[in-house]
Order: structure tokens, then sequence, then C-alpha cells
């Protein structure tokens, strides 16, 4: 029975240090959103209709980091980062500031366009 309490204490411990911050989810999130909107095998329909839920879980999360004064006064890089690239890590925000959709925007700070894109060409290295 002492090996499953001190079990049980363990992973307690250890479920607890495995929870993610306001900041690893947004950062998550996001990368699900912009998995959907670069997804070649979706039509614009169901891109559509899979990117809305994403972008309204993603608003709420970006002001949820953008309340927290943890998140903002954190020392560790992660924070760090955020905060010095706000266009890229509060990307719904920047986008209704700027007029572009998310996707315009995350190409943009990229340095990348639609013109960019379509001049490219396929090759190896």
């Amino acid at each position: 029975m002492r090996g499953f309490g001190l079990s049980l204490v363990a992973a307690t411990l250890l479920a607890g240090s495995a929870a993610a911050g306001p900041l690893e989810n947004l950062e998550r999130e996001r990368a699900g959103l912009l998995a959907i909107l670069l997804d070649p095998a979706l039509d614009p329909d169901t891109r559509q209709v899979r990117a809305e839920p994403a972008l309204r879980r993603l608003v709420d999360l970006e002001r949820m980091v953008l309340r927290d004064t943890r998140s903002a006064s954190e020392p560790d890089a992660l924070a760090r980062r955020a905060f010095a690239d706000y266009d890229l890590t509060f990307l719904v925000h920047a986008s209704v500031e700027q007029g572009l959709t998310p996707l315009e925007l995350w190409l943009d700070r990229l340095g990348l366009s639609s013109s960019r894109l379509r001049s490219a060409r396929v090759g190896r290295r």
C-alpha cells in the first residue's frame, strides 16, 4: 500500500509540472490554425469551416495572454520572444489591426507574398 501512495504522489507531481501555461497553449493553437490554413488538401469551403473555431479559440487565448501579467513579466525565453514579436504571437489581433487575414500577415512577416510564392521554382538543393 505504501508503494501505491508514493506512486500516486509522484504521478500527481509529474502531472502538475506538465501543465502548459497560456503562452504554450497559444503557440499550440496558432500552429494548429496555420496548419489548417496551409493544408493543400482542403478546399476553400472546408478550410473556412475548420478555421472558424480555431480562430475563435486563438482570439480567446490571445486575450488571456495579453491580460496575464505573469506572462509579460516572466523572464523565460518563450515570454521574451512572444512579446518581442507581437504580430506573430498575437496573430489574430495584429491581423485585425492591420486589415489583413491572419495568413496574409503571417506570410508577410516571414517575407513571403503570393507573387513571390507564384514565382518560386520547385527544385532540389
